[in-house]
């Protein structure tokens, strides 16, 4: 089985088309199968208590929901994204943040996320599972119980296991949830979403056998931004895409053992036969 690989921009274009796009450059050179991006609408998802307060950003000083509306691509933005990813081969996809977000990604995708943050939002979950003929959520920063109502009103295609501290600490990850999604939604396909320092994680999950992994990706995790830091960089995505598929390689075949074409020919010269 190939484990998908979400190369997830997010909001790491910093409102900025040109490092999109070298960021699809850096997903598709290493082989990632689908770039994510980040879509809502900030005068609905930034909380009243916050829209007013003053940010330091690169641009100046300005209201928090004048920064996210900043970094906010629209329909000039991505109709390029989408050309882009196409002239690239690598497919593309958006987390939705609010319905109007749903409504709009659907004019350029049939895949969508509903994130973390979100999944106790349930008339988005049902809205975006409407929009879409694949459908997944993440579970970070959720109960079971809120993963089961999550589970049962979206039915989703996939569910992520991920913590949604950023980044999060090896020793808090707790990959065994891994386990416990697969055994418990059987028809659902499961993945890890990884935000975390290191690549050690996304390999343990890629044997564990999750169906995608995603991680954050970023030009240089030192640039401003709330998840750059927890990002993967170019050189790092590179090794970690190379190491997923040599994983899948090692694992082989169940059954009785079989002796290898390089195992025949040590065979003819240590014994003989």
């Amino acid at each position: 089985m190939k484990t998908k690989i979400i190369a997830e921009i997010g909001i790491n274009h910093n409102g900025d088309l040109n490092v999109a796009k070298k960021l699809i450059d850096v997903a598709s050179v290493a082989g990632c199968d689908y770039v994510k991006f980040q879509k809502r609408t900030p005068e609905d998802c930034v909380p009243e208590e916050q829209k007013s307060k003053i940010r330091d950003t690169p641009w100046g000083k300005m209201t928090y929901l004048e920064y996210k509306e900043k970094i906010e691509f629209g329909k000039e933005e991505y109709d390029e994204i989408s050309n882009y990813c196409k002239e690239k081969e690598i497919k593309w996809f958006s987390s939705v943040w609010d319905i109007e977000s749903s409504n709009f990604m659907k004019n350029y995708t049939d895949i969508t996320k509903v994130p973390s943050a979100l999944i106790t939002n349930l008339p988005l979950l049902k809205k975006a599972r409407q929009d879409s003929s694949f459908f997944m959520l993440s579970t970070g920063m959720s109960t079971e119980k809120e993963i089961e109502t999550a589970v049962e009103t979206g039915d989703p295609n996939l569910i992520f296991h991920t913590n949604a501290t950023y980044p999060c600490p090896v020793d808090q990850l707790n990959l065994n949830y891994i386990k416990w999604l697969q055994s418990k939604y059987p028809k659902q396909e499961i993945g890890y979403s990884g935000h975390e320092y290191g690549l050690v994680p996304s390999f343990v999950a890629a044997s564990m056998g999750v169906s995608w992994i995603e991680r954050h990706i970023t030009l240089d995790r030192m640039m401003w931004g709330s998840d750059h830091g927890a990002s993967i960089e170019p050189g790092g995505l590179i090794k970690m895409t190379k190491a997923i598929r040599d994983i899948e390689k090692c694992f082989g075949e169940y059954g009785p053992r079989l002796i290898t074409s390089g195992e025949k020919i040590k065979r003819q010269s240590l014994r003989g036969v």
